[in-house]
Order: structure tokens, then C-alpha cells, then sequence
């Protein structure tokens, strides 16, 4: 039995892993939109295919538990409950949004919501996570640190290193490798000796199993079994979330290092969005009018936020030294 075997969702908890679900891609596509438009800059990664992994997890974390994301993070914070005005907000580099909007796309942070990142280095955010954790072990604190990242972060030395200290210390975290087979532009073959990444955790005497990161339900039930697994004190977990993006790596990528058939392919019998749909209308869940419903009030939602965006202040010229770090500035 794999741990995806041990829980199943209620008709409840599928509605709201839907509208979940259905939040992040319909705030992606808008921010899509908007990037296009000029009206967000810098740099965009979408999260579009993937929806099924932050909501599914998200769900079993609690207040106190913190979360370590990836620069592809705007779904991680939807689901974790930080408002869609200021992240919107944030993606504009208004004054207003989440992290004052010194972030950005990339770099989301709230410390309300015990939210670290938005990490824009490959494996970044793994040593960041592992700290986390073993504050909070030596606390004595009940809290799980979440800490998600793409497979390109496997080849990374922070991952080796995070995983090895993790398990030698028995830290309370869970690691949620986002394996969407392309590391930026790099096919998973192509730069890792050992594909399985299950094999790689264990190697580090972690508890690891593989789930399909396309399907919300066994998302949930193997989230609720690693995220108790490391709240009891048993340790690390690693789950790999077997996933794909539909997107190009950033709204920059001229995507040229797959073949379009292949995503296709994978938005056609794959799109997470699609099955959910599909089981919720086979067991009689989900109506056309309870589906209209949901998406008009995420359109009203996204509406808000981006008018709020909009008719946000920008940061003023006098407070854009507030933060940084200059030569002088402690005289």
C-alpha cells in the first residue's frame, strides 16, 4: 500500500480542492494577461497544470506550520490563505501587496501566514526549510515546516546536504518535490544520473514515496500521511509529486527543449482541473449551474484584486532605502 492508499477525500473536501484549484489557474491565466500587457514585470512562472499539489497539501498544514516555496510559488500562497488582492498587489510592485511590493512575482513572502518564499535559487529554499525546522524542534514547538521545490533542486548540494542534516537530526519537515520532468529547460535525463528520486531521499534513510502530482485526491491522502509523519517526530518524509506544467518555464522561455504534441498530450488526458470535473460529475457532485457558480465568483474575486492593484500607491521615492543594506547606513 502507498501512502496515496490511506485517505480518501469527502464530497465536501472535493468542492472546495475544486474552487481551490480553480482560484489558482484562473489567477495565473489572468496574470498572464496582465504580464503581456506590461502591467507586471520582471520575470512570471506559472504554476498552470500544477494546481492540484498546493491545494491537496495545503489543506493538512496548520497555522503554525511553515511553508518554503520555490520562485514558482503564486499557488503555494493562494492555498496557504494569503488574499488575492495583495498578492495581486505584489505581482503589480504596489506599496499595498504582500511583501510591500519588494518581491514580486518571485520572491512572496508573509509573515502572517509563516509563508518564507518565493526562493529564486535552485534549491534555496532547502537549507532555509531545514533551519526552520530545527528552530522549531528545539522549541519545542508542534509546527511542520512544508518545504517545496522542482527536481532540477535534486542535483543541487543543498538538497544533499538539507536531506542528510534532516534525517540526522530527525527534523519535523516534509520535502515536496515538484517533479514537473524539466529543470528550466532541462529534461530530467539529461542531468541526473539517478532518475528516481524516491531511491535519492531514501539513500539519506528518509521515508519517500511517489504520488501522481496530477491527482488532487492522492495528493491529499499522501500529504496527510507525511505531514503526520513528521508532526509525530518520527522524522523527515519525502513525497514526489509526479507533475507537469503546462506553461513554458517563465513567460521569457521560447519553449524549444519539448515537443508541443508532448504537452498537448499531457493538457488533453492529464489537466488535473479536467479529472477532478470529471469524477465530481460522474458521482453526481458537481452540476453545470454549482460549476458556473464557483467560476463567477472567482471572476468577481480576480476583478477585485486586480482593481485594487491598480488603484494601489506605488512605494515613495523616500522609503526605497528602507531595507537595504548601504554602506554608512547605520551612522
Amino acid at each position: 500500500m502507498t501512502v496515496s492508499d490511506t485517505r480518501s477525500t469527502s464530497k465536501t473536501d472535493r468542492v472546495e480542492l475544486l474552487r481551490q484549484m480553480l482560484r489558482i489557474r484562473r489567477f495565473e491565466e489572468k496574470c498572464a494577461e496582465l504580464y503581456s500587457g506590461s502591467k507586471i514585470r520582471g520575470f512570471l512562472h506559472l504554476y498552470i497544470g500544477e494546481e492540484a499539489i498546493a491545494a491537496g497539501i495545503m489543506q493538512h498544514l496548520s497555522p503554525v506550520d511553515a511553508i518554503v516555496a520555490t520562485y514558482r510559488e503564486h499557488g503555494h500562497a493562494l492555498a496557504r490563505g494569503i488574499p488575492m488582492d495583495r498578492l495581486m498587489a505584489e505581482m503589480y510592485g504596489k506599496a499595498t501587496g504582500v511583501s510591500g511590493g519588494r518581491g514580486g512575482s518571485m520572491h512572496i513572502f508573509d509573515a502572517d501566514t509563516n509563508f518564507y518564499g518565493g526562493n529564486a535559487i535552485v534549491g534555496g529554499g532547502l537549507p532555509l526549510a531545514v533551519g526552520i525546522a530545527l528552530a522549531d524542534k528545539l522549541r519545542g514547538e508542534p509546527a511542520v515546516t512544508a518545504c517545496f521545490f522542482g527536481e532540477g533542486a535534486v542535483a543541487e548540494g543543498e538538497f544533499h546536504e538539507s536531506a542528510n542534516l534532516a534525517s540526522l537530526w530527525k527534523l519535523p519537515i516534509v520535502f515536496f518535490c515538484e517533479n514537473n520532468l524539466y529543470a528550466m529547460g532541462t529534461a530530467l535525463e539529461r542531468s541526473e544520473a539517478q532518475t528516481d528520486l524516491v531511491t535519492k531521499a531514501r539513500s539519506y534513510s528518509i521515508e519517500a514515496e511517489a504520488v501522481d502530482g496530477m491527482d488532487v485526491s492522492a495528493i491529499s491522502g499522501a500529504a496527510a500521511c507525511a505531514i503526520e509523519h513528521a508532526r509525530s517526530g518520527r522524522g523527515p518524509y519525502f513525497l514526489e509529486l509526479q507533475t507537469y506544467r503546462f506553461r513554458a518555464h517563465s513567460m521569457y522561455d521560447p519553449e524549444l527543449y519539448r515537443d508541443r504534441r508532448e504537452v498537448e498530450e499531457w493538457r488533453s488526458e492529464h489537466d488535473p482541473l479536467d479529472s477532478l470535473i470529471s469524477t465530481m460529475r460522474a458521482d453526481d457532485e458537481l452540476s453545470d449551474d454549482r460549476l458556473q457558480q464557483i467560476e463567477e465568483q472567482i471572476a468577481a474575486e480576480i476583478d477585485r484584486a486586480v482593481q485594487f492593484a491598480e488603484e494601489s500607491a506605488w512605494e515613495p521615492v523616500e522609503t526605497l532605502e528602507r531595507h537595504v543594506y548601504a554602506e554608512g547606513a547605520a551612522s
